[in-house]
């Protein structure tokens, strides 16, 4: 999947581990989260590795909108209501010192990554919306964020309403990532199988660490922490637009329909259509992003589109520090729901904070261990009703459908010789069989056709149509039949 970010910069490679090494700390993950980890770490004078499956920025980090905002759509009056001033006000400021910090380090760096200070808007065309905008805008000054309503924008259709956050940021990611890892200790192609004690294991070397933090987007280990259990995953999908109407802001529609905006030059990304990973719906997830692009941007063309993978907490809020109270040397930066830039920072410094003794101000909201059955109830029942039905699904669904009705480029589940199997007829007719079991819990996989991938609706696994892993909880591959 090649994005606008992938496109458009070459970064930097690095060795695969190979044989023992030593180090402080020991970052599971080379996304924006665990490479501003270990560079904060350096800067502080602790020796940190590195340690990615594939290749750095290869995961989320190349998929996201790039926004670096503490406007996080409709959040603050709820957090407000839910968990108090003083967590709230943690949150906002957390996000805010994250803006600053990536200007700073920009800087200092001398990094060509195309970063700009932008205002950052949520709007409705909807006018019932319009009590719960100027609620925000409210609970967000009431927070030292100077956020204001707005009844119009630049946008090119109308909007009942808004709320607009000043001196907020975007950039190019992986430019940016790619100055940050510069002279960073990375090992890619270097997937960690596992930890025993201060040990971790990759295929071909061996990691002994004092500390180590789990930046993979998802924890792999299941026990301590039960996170597959806390929170699940949503996909999103970006087009790229070439030539067209620059945006002076960034832009998130809060309707149902809402779409998501911003400029990087001359181009466009336009955004939405989220949905739980591995629920399919009616029509391709690009298909609503297409035709706003005919509508309100006619004559642009279409340069490149991909999809995005976001971990959704229980409560909305990120993890960020220690993995549990049962390994007090492990930590955890994951749950960052659609604002993994700003997050990213967060993590960083906050991870950086607890591994060195720094008290930091902003560890209670993001803390791993909290406990927010408030916030989090109604998350924790509906994940648990996707759970029980994916198993189900897998123990009792028995398919109709059989392989000599799979017409090219298609797949789905089907009966092939008593057995169900899920399986996939190339454009040239050949067929790739593989389990529909998901490797990480055994819930039953959907296929997704706008990626041709199988993905499990529990807790987000996905593997491509030949049944080899592109993203976890999971670790291993699906099994293959001939």
């Amino acid at each position: 999947m090649q994005t606008l970010w992938s496109a458009t910069t070459i970064l930097p490679h690095f060795p695969t581990l190979a044989g023992e090494i030593s180090t402080d700390v020991a970052v599971i993950g080379g996304g924006m989260a665990g490479i501003l980890t270990a560079f904060s770490l350096g800067q502080r004078g602790v020796n940190a590795v590195v340690l990615e499956a594939a290749t750095i920025g290869s995961g989320q980090t190349r998929g996201t909108t790039a926004k670096i905002t503490a406007q996080h759509g409709l959040i603050y009056a709820d957090m407000l209501a839910n968990m108090g001033k003083e967590l709230s006000q943690q949150y906002a400021a957390a996000h805010m010192h994250a803006i600053a910090d990536y200007r700073r380090i920009a800087e200092n760096l001398d990094a060509n990554c195309a970063l700009e200070n932008r205002p950052a808007y949520i709007y409705s065309q909807t006018p019932r919306d319009l009590p719960a905008l100027e609620a925000e805008a409210h609970a967000a000054q009431t927070l030292g964020i100077p956020a204001e309503f707005v009844s119009s924008t630049e946008l090119p259709f109308s909007v009942a309403g808004g709320v607009r956050f000043p001196d907020q940021a975007q950039f190019h990611p992986l430019s940016f990532l790619g100055a940050v890892a510069r002279n960073l200790e990375i090992y890619e192609h270097s997937r960690v199988q596992r930890i025993e004690g201060d040990r971790l294991h990759t295929a071909q070397g061996s990691v002994r660490a004092k500390q180590v933090v789990i930046a993979a987007h998802f924890p792999f280990r299941n026990i301590p922490g039960f996170y597959f259990a806390r929170m699940h995953q949503s996909r999103s999908y970006v087009l790229t637009l070439d030539k067209a109407p620059t945006l002076s802001g960034m832009y998130l529609g809060i309707d149902s329909d809402g779409l998501s905006l911003r400029s990087y030059g001359d181009r466009l990304l336009l955004g939405g259509g989220g949905h739980r990973t591995g629920r399919r719906t009616a029509q391709s997830g690009y298909a609503p992003l297409r035709r706003a692009a005919r509508r309100y941007y006619p004559g642009c063309a279409e340069q490149y589109r991909w999809s995005a993978q976001d971990c959704m907490t229980l409560d909305g809020l990120p993890y960020i520090g220690r993995f549990s109270a049962a390994t007090p040397n492990w930590y955890v930066a994951t749950g960052f729901g659609k604002w993994g830039m700003s997050s990213s920072m967060v993590a960083a410094n906050l991870i950086s904070d607890l591994i060195t003794g720094v008290d930091n101000p902003f560890e209670p909201v993001f803390s791993p261990l909290r406990f927010t059955p408030k916030a989090s109830a109604d998350s924790f029942f509906t994940n648990l009703s996707q759970s029980a039905g994916g198993l189900s699904r897998q123990l009792l669904f028995q398919p109709k459908s059989r392989l000599n009705a799979l017409p090219p480029g298609y797949g789905g589940i089907v009966q092939v010789k008593g057995h169900k199997l899920g399986a996939y007829r190339d454009e040239g007719g050949r067929v790739y069989l593989v389990s529909t079991r998901c490797t990480h819990l055994g819930c039953q996989l959907e296929w997704n056709p706008d990626e041709k991938s199988w993905d499990c609706p529990c807790h987000g696994s996905r593997f491509d149509y030949t049944g080899r892993l592109i993203c976890g909880p999971a670790q291993t591959d699906l099994k293959r039949y001939r």
